[in-house]
Formats: structure tokens, sequence, C-alpha cells
């Protein structure tokens, strides 16, 4: 008698779930129609089922490779080494993100819909609708935005030479841009209550926005700096391939000179420094009391953050010192690299910019060259197609078994730690080395590339994921369990409808930097326009770099536009 009521009750919480398995088909029914087909159409355009994709030569390799990790470069003299660029990488982290956060802050403030409104002269709610200024600041943001740090560091080396100003301004510019964006929309997305009100009593629009809007936000926009640390210490890898020094720089001399035992060494560092990084930003953002580290989904972050506030047991102090370490990391990183910031104002830096304008305006628009690119850009939008689509589905299923898990039994906490150190490898390791690899195996091609971007954002995907399972209401879960519920039904009808909207909305998210990233692997032979930019910088073609630019920056336009339509849908 008990298991049959137990088996009704468990019936009827699975019917009242049903509303929001029907609310998120009826909403994404199109849009996955879509993304099924641009996912076929993308695998056909790269080239996936093809024939004679696989270099059987090229397993040898590979063995070697992996037989390596048993036996690493634990030379005094290597360890040495290793240190030296594993802090080079950190202090350029540190550095660019600290440029990007002032560039954020104050282009997040410019391009929010509340800032303008708030500075209306008639000053109403701020509910209105906005006019040019709000635009002309979101359009300055999206050049800086659509170009990657890599091409960024390829330009600046040419004006500023090899110093490490270099690579501070070639993390802080796009990362500041890309920071401005998310800022923007955590600060729209705070209640307008309080701002109206302190407007409509006499204060000035700094002051409304300083004490009616910035304290609410701030918890996310702290815990979303701490997630940019992370991409910084990703970037400053790959601005290390070419030519900046630290990690990149040395694993990619390693990979060349086909000194595996050394590229263990060189990962192991990575992993640790990727590793402590996330967990020191974990720590911080769960005293916070804001446990996502990326808001995509606003309405739903601030529940979840408002949510986590309410369970945090008081950190203040401990809070406080941490924030005053990260500060203290500034002056100390920019120290031990020691850029010369006099060269930006030096009259050889702007006689150098002056001839790459002259070089670079008009571009080159010529017939050959518009075909090249359609060709090419139509390449690039399917690799960055296909990359999330092998990402968010690998990404999808791991982040489940990678979330903390509810019962500490052994196998569950073992199965937690492999999927775990599986994600932290998978996005360590920048897309360029992934890519190398892969060239072992794959010919030439974008193939390659799309499989390289899938793995790192594998990686990304699935954490950030897991914790938005681990974030996630787990009552309507624990309801059916207790009602008698087998464990699969409480997954598909407790769990699953409360985080695939979020999951979809990262994987959505991501598409647009894996678009980005299309670039770097072509730096290393693996398909798309990055292959062609490359061409044209060695040639010093600039006028055709422009043109690939501005291709770029309307691919990005144009996937970023959709990704936001899709995120929208799936809200």
């Amino acid at each position: 008698m008990r298991t049959s009521l137990n088996s009704s009750r468990a019936a009827d919480l699975m019917m009242a779930t049903r509303p929001a398995w029907h609310s998120l088909l009826r909403g994404g029914r199109l849009v996955a129609l879509v993304t099924l087909l641009a996912i076929v159409g993308s695998a056909i355009q790269v080239g996936l089922f093809r024939g004679n994709l696989i270099n059987a030569g090229g397993w040898a390799l590979v063995g070697q490779f992996f037989a390596a990790a048993l036996r690493p470069e634990l030379s005094p003299d290597f360890l040495a080494l290793t240190l030296q660029a594993t802090l080079v990488t950190f202090a350029y982290a540190i550095s660019g993100l600290a440029l990007s956060l002032v560039i954020g802050f104050v282009g997040g403030l410019l391009s929010s819909e509340v800032w303008w409104l708030a500075r209306r002269p008639y000053r109403r709610s701020p509910t209105t609708t906005l006019d040019s200024p709000w635009l002309i600041a979101r359009g300055a943001l999206a050049v800086p935005r659509a170009i990657h740090e890599a091409i960024w560091g390829l330009f600046l080396v040419r004006i500023l030479g090899l110093d490490p100003l270099v690579a501070i301004l070639a993390l802080g510019i796009p990362f500041g841009a890309i920071t401005a964006k998310v800022f923007s929309e955590i600060i729209d997305e705070i209640p307008r209550d309080a701002l109206a009100a302190l407007l409509n009593s006499g204060a000035t629009p700094a002051q409304a926005m300083l004490y009616g809007v910035l304290p609410r936000a701030l918890p996310n926009l702290l815990s979303y700096a701490f997630y940019r640390l992370e991409c910084a210490i990703r970037s400053a890898t790959v601005l290390g391939l070419i030519g900046a020094g630290g990690l990149g720089y040395q694993i990619l001399l390693s990979l060349q000179s086909l000194r595996y035992d050394e590229m263990w060494t060189l990962m192991a560092a990575l992993l640790g420094l990727s590793g402590l990084t996330d967990w020191l930003s974990a720590r911080i953002r769960q005293a916070l009391g804001a446990p996502a580290r990326l808001a995509v989904d606003m309405a739903a972050d601030c529940a979840t953050a408002a949510a986590a506030r309410a369970r945090a047991t008081p950190a203040s102090r401990a809070l406080l010192a941490l924030l005053a370490v990260a500060a203290l990391l500034v002056p100390l990183s920019v120290g031990y690299i020691r850029p010369d910031f006099g060269k930006l104002f030096a009259p050889r830096t702007g006689m150098l910019l002056a001839d790459l304008f002259d070089q670079m305006i008009p571009p080159d628009l010529s017939l050959a060259v518009v075909g090249t690119l359609l060709g090419l850009s139509a390449q690039t939008l399917a690799m960055s197609v296909v990359a999330i689509a092998v990402a968010g589905g690998f990404g999808l299923g791991l982040a489940y078994v990678a979330a903390r898990p509810a019962r500490r039994t052994r196998s569950a906490w073992l199965v937690y730690s492999v999927a775990r150190f599986v994600l932290l490898h998978c996005r360590a390791i920048p897309a360029p080395v992934w890519a190398l690899l892969i060239l072992f195996v794959i010919f030439p091609g974008p193939l390659p590339g799309a499989l390289a971007i899938a793995v790192h954002n594998l990686g990304i995907l699935g954490r950030l994921i897991a914790e938005a399972v681990e974030n996630a209401d787990a009552r309507p879960s624990r309801a059916l369990k207790s009602a008698g519920a087998p464990p699969a039904q409480a997954f598909l009808y407790g769990l699953l409808p409360i985080t695939l909207p979020q999951a979809l909305a990262y994987i959505f998210y991501r598409w647009e930097i894996a678009m980005r990233e299309t670039v770097i692997v072509g730096f290393v032979g693996a398909g798309g326009v990055g292959r062609l930019l490359t061409e044209q910088l060695s040639s010093f073609d600039y006028a055709g770099v422009l043109a690939t630019l501005i291709a770029l920056l309307v691919l990005t336009v144009v996937v970023d536009g959709l990704s936001t339509l899709a995120r929208r849908v799936f809200r």
C-alpha cells in the first residue's frame, strides 16, 4: 500500500514539473531545429564526412607524447625555468586583468541602459527607451571585443617591440571590452526602484548609481572579475605562443623540438596555476554569496546569488583579506615584469602607429580578396558551430557527474574527482596547443581546429554547467526521490528542467568565444580565416589584414546577435 501511495505521489510531482518542460520545448523548438541543421551543414563544411582524414603515421608521435608523461623533465635548471615562466604568465594575467577591469567598469557604466536613462533631465522612472549615446557606446566596444588578444599582441609587437607592455595591453583591451559588456548586463538587471527613488528625491545620476545600483551589483561584478582572472591565465599562455614569453612560449619551444618530457613539466605547472586560481576564485565567490562565476541569464543568476547570500556564513574579514591580497598582486606583478610605460608616449610609437594606419587604410576589398574571405568566413563559422556543438554535448554530459555529489560515497567522489580532473586538463591547455597535438593524427584543415576549440571549451563549459547544477534548487529532485521516484526520473523531472536552460545559455555564450578562438588555431595551420590572417601578416599585407579583420568583426557581430537571441528564447 505504501509503495502504491509513493508511486502516486511521484506521478503527481512529475505531472507538476511538465509545464517547465513544455515551456522550454515550446520556446526552443524552432531554435533546436535551426541549430541541428546548422550543425549538420557545418560538419559537412569542415570536412567531417570526407575520406582520408586520419594520418596513420602520427599515432607513433602520440604514443611518444603520452609515454613522456611517465618521465617528465625534473632537472633543477628546467624546474627553475618552469617556475620563472609560471611567474611571468601569472604576472601578465594579473596586470592585464587590472587594466581590463578599469576599462570594463567605465565601459560597463557607459554602455548600460540604466546609466543613460538615469541622466535624462526629466528624471522619470528609468524604464523608457534609449537613444544614440547608448548605441554609440555599445558599438565602440564591439570592435576591440571582436579582435582576439593574440592579434592585438601581433600588432602591438610591431609598434612597441618585445616589451611586457605588449602582453598587458593585448590582454587588457579586448578583455576590457568583454568585461564591459557583461558588467553592463549585470547593472541593467538590477531592480531600479531604489535608483528611481533617489533620482526623484534630487540625487544626481552619479549619486543615484553609486547608492542605488552598484551596491546591489557589486557581488556579481566581483564574481565575474575573478572569473576573468581564470580566463586571463589561459590567454596569457596563448600570448606566450606568439613570443611574449611565459609558459606558452616554453611549451611551444618544447613541442617544436619534440621534447615531450619538458612539455609535461610545463603543462603540470599550467594545470597547477589554473587549478589554484579556480579554487581561490570559488572560495571568494562563495564568501561573496555569488556562486556563479559567469552571469549569462541575469535574472536567474541574481536569484541564485540572493539564495546563496541567505545561506552564506559571515566571512567579511577573510573576504577583505583576500581582496587586499588580490589588490596587492597588481603592483607586485607590474614590478616583476617591468613594462616600459614610457613607450606609450614616445614619438617613435606615434610614428609607427601612423605608418601602420597608412599601410592598412584603405582595406583591400578587391574581388579576389572578398571572394576568398567569403569562402573562409563560411569555413570559420562552420568551425565555431562544430566546436561548440561538440563541446556543449560532451560538456553537458560530463557536467552532471562533475557536480559535487550529494551522497558522500567513495564511488561518487571518485567519479566526481576524475570528471573534475578531465575538465581541468581540457580548459587549462590552450586551444592552439590542442590543435598542434590533434594535427599529429588528423591532416591539416578546419576539422583539427574545430576539434581543438571543442576540447578546450569542453573543459570550460563542463565546469560552468557543473557549477550551475551545484547551485540549483534541489528540493524538486529530493521531493521526487522521497515520493518513491527512481533516480533517473528524479533527474529528468526534478533537476534537468531547472538546469538545462542555464546550460544552454552557457553553450550559446561560449559560441561567441569559440568564434574568436578560430583565429588562433588558424595560426598553427588549422584552417579558417586565421590561416589567411597568418599569411597576410607574414607578407606584411596590412591592407589585406584590415579586410580580414572587418570580416571577423562581421562574423562576431552575427554570432553575438544569434547567441543573444537564442539565450533569450531559452530564458
